[in-house]
């Protein structure tokens, strides 16, 4: 059981600073939306971004009950099911699980065991055009860690995040495991552990997980206490193959063929209601130019006694910058049939690559009118769908179009952040990497809040890793934004996903 002191060092952080905030005053969205909303159209529906309404963060040295630093939290996050709740005062509270990728890895893999994170959190829209100070900011949305799961793989074995230099053999099912294994990423013959560079989480409402992978690039499917029940291999056009046709599943080096290195299945969602769970490289694959071009696959995951049948695939076009460079994507989000949203962003912002952010976004995608490519030979290694990045003329894509813009220099000096120089914590992270909806309420239907945060790769001058202190050089915080959204058409998957049903 985790101490008290765990539990109280974030609510001591932000009750600090709370009468600063409680004395500015808040609009609500009728008396601002005329100022900050920002809409678009897509396939004849007009969706809008109000803005941001909130902002928190964990500080980059707070470490979780297994002594290890909480970083790289925003990989993936998602809102416990059930936990959703409204409250009289006009707050919003829930459980925010979230989900680390392979641990602190700037100069080598490590032994890290994928784990599970839940934060609490308590969201206080912030709809006012008066700027908040940084400190008064972070009271929109206050987060406090609860608990830990680590995760294991068959025989109750630690899963790793060191880099997969082996193959495990295909082995079939047997005991509470009838379904058969694929080959697997494991980090060496010696040291045989699932390899597991965790990206997607979707938290369903049995207390399962599916998270995706990197290394595979896999899905899984893990029990609410963290042990593997079920892997998905995709098709064989996105399994990293070697130029001898065999798999490689290395973080290192390109495949000749299939996703490229540290670019697997980066972004999850599902459509509770037909149980279609979609998944989404970070960009093309090598045979189609590791450009834009990604692919989003459909699976149905109604019946999990049997192996998962694919069922759909689509290309989906990212955004380039003004140099050609791709925009790749980092998680998407089911918003209604057909219709996603898509964090696409450069590597810009604090503990990033520069100061200047280009391009960070949440936009949309549909796939309605695109070409479903499942079942045919671009499935084959030996048929891209974009040979050099040009994409084939059989092929129609999504249709894509910019939405929320994460470095809107007027919404981010509300909540005391900004982008570019100078380079301090009051800076937008570089690395976002999540997405989460839940509902404003009953007032209105087509509303709903977008969740979204930063993994910071942990990156902290007081870090700790496996046990180990570490100065990683810098200190960048887990940062969270709260926007609000109108999504027509939504409603039934999001309140579905949260019970709320």
């Amino acid at each position: 059981m985790l101490s008290l002191s765990y539990r109280l060092t974030l609510h001591i952080f932000a009750l600090l600073q709370l009468s600063e905030a409680l004395r500015i005053p808040r609009a609500t969205p009728a008396q601002t939306a005329a100022t900050t909303a920002v809409s678009v159209s897509l396939g004849g529906v007009t969706y809008v971004n109000q803005g941001l309404v909130g902002f928190g963060r964990i500080p980059s040295n707070f470490t979780e009950s297994t002594g290890d630093t909480l970083g790289g939290i925003g990989s993936a996050i998602a809102i416990k099911y059930g936990s959703w709740q409204e409250r009289a005062n006009g707050s919003f509270t829930g459980t925010l699980v979230v989900q680390p990728d392979r641990g602190f890895n700037v100069i080598t893999t490590i032994d890290y065991q994928a784990r599970r994170h839940e934060l609490q959190f308590v969201l206080s829209p912030y709809y006012n055009s008066t700027p908040l100070t940084f400190a008064a900011a972070q009271t929109t949305f206050q987060l406090t860690y609860q608990n830990t799961t680590l995760e294991f793989e068959r025989n109750d074995t630690k899963t790793s995040g060191l880099d997969a230099t082996a193959i495990r053999a295909a082995m079939a099912g047997a005991g509470t495991n009838p379904l058969a294994d694929p080959q697997m990423p494991i980090a060496s013959t010696a040291e045989p552990h699932l390899s597991v560079d965790a990206e997607g989480l979707i938290a369903n409402a049995d207390g399962t997980y599916w998270t995706s992978d990197e290394y595979g690039p896999y899905i899984y499917l893990f029990t609410g206490d963290g042990h593997l029940i079920q892997t998905i291999q995709p098709p064989a056009a996105i399994l990293p193959f070697d130029s001898n046709g065999n798999l490689n599943f290395t973080a290192e080096v390109d495949p000749a063929t299939g996703r490229a290195a540290n670019q697997g299945i980066e972004g999850l969602t599902i459509d509770p209601a037909t149980s279609t769970l979609y998944a989404i490289l970070q960009s093309a694959t090598i045979q189609d130019g590791a450009l834009q071009y990604t692919r989003l696959l459909a699976y149905n995951v109604s019946e999990l006694a049997t192996a998962v049948p694919l069922i759909g695939e689509w290309i989906v076009p990212l955004p380039l910058s003004s140099k050609g460079k791709v925009e790749a994507t980092s998680e998407i989000h089911f918003v209604s049939p057909g219709v996603f949203l898509c964090l696409a962003r450069d590597g810009n912002g604090h503990g990033g690559s520069g100061d200047n952010i280009k391009y960070k976004h949440a936009d949309l995608f549909s796939i309605a009118g695109a070409t479903d490519i499942h079942g045919t030979a671009f499935d084959t290694p030996e048929t891209p769908a974009a040979p050099g990045g040009v994409l084939s003329p059989d092929i129609i894509p999504a249709t894509y179009v910019s939405f929320v813009d994460y470095a809107d220099d007027t919404q981010l000096a509300r909540f005391g952040l900004h982008n570019g120089d100078p380079d301090d914590n009051t800076l937008v992270d570089a690395k976002w990497e999540s997405l989460a909806l839940a509902p404003v309420g009953d007032s209105a239907p087509d509303d709903f809040f977008l969740f979204t945060a930063s993994d910071n790769d942990f990156l902290s001058t007081q870090g700790v890793s496996l046990g180990v202190p570490f100065d990683a050089g810098e200190d960048v915080d887990n940062q969270f934004l709260v926007f609000r959204v109108t999504l027509p058409g939504a409603a039934v998957g999001v309140q579905t996903a949260l019970g709320l049903m």
